[in-house]
């Protein structure tokens, strides 16, 4: 008796470790199925770590590596700092990736990542690098004083000098009363036989026209319609033209010439000083950069080169989103703002 009764209990106990064992595989092949090898993008920006958030300026030259323990794929940071990297390895569930950044100036800095289901593809990653410490330079018992400090720079634009007027006339010619037949001209209720007059006038080189006017001064002026298309914007050449569907009628074309010419203005700003530090921008159409200031009490112009380079400051350079460019010059050793 007791053996029958062990029997059924047997089978339900192998039954049981069987289906629980085919559920372990199903779902083993659901989650292989549904996790396969992608392509992970990571994207971010590197900048200057400090406590004061106005001194963590973007770090642009960066080298970034990502990689895990088979692969790796690199890239370099843009001028504002930003970074985007795409890791086209196998990526499994629960790997760890490495990101490593490397600057000359600044200490190595390592990030750990976790890869899983549930990795925001679009997450934003800010390394916030250390600069290398340097050594502390003399500070002479005197310094240098650097003071009245300026930005000047010139922007081209575009300028025009009214140098006279004209007034032309034209006639379009044609005779009242013949019917149109379909034939083109014709009237605006397509009753009647027109015509078209022009004339093309050319301000010369260098000029525009401004202001122009056309009307109708003698004839059967009722009948006719001006076409104002041609000059209603001025330009160099403009063209007017009039249809009449009446006897023959004038029109006065009237202008006013303007010469246009590239001239330069002279324009100054002042920059924001901060610690040791001074910020200004400059806009796209800005030449001729330069800084203006009092050097142990004596004013002097420092252009801005090429290579940005200034006896007692250290000064670089990057481009904006909407083209200004940002400069930041730092203090060297021995003079103060």
């Amino acid at each position: 008796m007791h053996a029958r009764l062990m029997k059924p209990k047997k089978i339900a106990l192998w039954a049981a470790v069987g289906g629980a064992t085919v559920a372990t595989s199903l779902v083993l092949l659901l989650r292989l199925q549904h996790w396969r090898p992608r392509v992970i993008v990571l994207q971010g920006a590197v900048i200057r770590s400090s406590v004061d958030p106005r001194r963590e300026l973007p770090i642009s030259g960066a080298l970034i590596t990502v990689s895990d323990d088979e692969a790796y794929a690199t890239t370099i940071s843009g001028a504002r700092g930003y970074f985007k990297v795409k890791f086209r390895e196998r990526v499994w569930p629960d790997e760890t990736v490495h990101l490593d950044f490397r600057r000359a100036g600044y200490k190595q800095l390592e990030m750990t990542l976790k890869i899983g289901l549930h990795v925001n593809p679009h997450h934003l990653y800010i390394a916030a690098m250390r600069p290398v410490a340097t050594p502390l330079a003399l500070v002479p018992a005197h310094p240098v004083t650097v003071s009245d400090i300026r930005i000047r720079y010139t922007v081209d634009y575009r300028t025009a000098k009214n140098i006279g007027s004209i007034a032309r006339m034209f006639e379009a010619v044609n005779q009242s009363g013949v019917p149109c037949k379909g034939s083109s001209p014709c009237s605006p209720n397509g009753f009647w036989k027109a015509s078209r007059g022009s004339l093309t006038l050319d301000a010369g080189a260098g000029n525009i026209f401004r202001n122009v006017r056309a009307s109708c001064i003698a004839g059967p002026c009722p009948f006719t319609r001006i076409d104002s298309r041609g000059f209603a914007h001025g330009g160099k050449i403009i063209v007017a033209s009039a249809l009449d569907w009446s006897d023959t009628a004038t029109f006065l074309v009237e202008a006013e010439v303007f010469h246009e010419t590239i001239a330069s203005r002279v324009r100054k700003s002042y920059p924001v000083i901060y610690g040791r530090e001074l910020h200004f921008t400059t806009p796209p159409t800005a030449e001729g950069v330069s800084i203006e200031a009092e050097i142990g009490g004596t004013q002097i112009v420092f252009p801005l080169g090429a290579n940005l380079y200034m006896n007692w400051t250290v000064c670089n350079s990057r481009m904006s989103v909407n083209r200004y460019t940002i400069y930041q010059c730092a203090l060297k050793p021995g003079y103060i703002f």
